[in-house]
């Protein structure tokens, strides 16, 4: 895992760094996950999404999104995804738990996703990512 947890006013902000999109979009992903769950969480169910959309910022977003949507109405916890994109179309093999009050009430609640200030940035190490959870 590359990311870490930048200083915000009001909500969370992630910054992310990778080599290739998959790792940048898999480390967001634990990044939502850890915030909303804290680090205790395991395998045991496996859930398949795929998401298309217009560009790479709104597959992020439409991707974590969804994450946030199974996780809340289902109530699932996920700790892994194996994520494949290719051109805008993206593949997520999430693998997780049910959620166990007692191991993962220590986060906080994430509302939703924001495009605001979103930045995915590509250079000669790889790609970085600054994103924002709304809380």
């Amino acid at each position: 895992m590359s990311f870490e947890e930048l200083s915000h006013t009001a909500d969370v902000k992630i910054r992310a760094r990778a080599e290739t999109l998959e790792a940048l979009f898999t480390d967001a992903f634990l990044a939502l996950m850890q915030v909303v769950y804290g680090t205790d969480r395991c395998d045991g169910i496996i859930k398949e999404i795929r998401i298309e959309s217009d560009n790479i910022e709104s597959l992020l977003c439409d991707f974590l999104s969804e994450v946030l949507f199974i996780s809340e109405v289902e109530g699932l916890v996920f700790s892994r995804a194996g994520i494949a994109i290719e051109n805008l179309h993206l593949t997520a093999v999430l693998h997780g738990e049910f959620f166990d009050p007692l191991r993962h009430s220590s986060g906080t609640e994430v509302k939703g996703i924001s495009y605001s200030g979103l930045i995915i940035h590509k250079d000669a190490n790889g790609y970085m990512l600054d994103i924002l959870f709304d809380v």
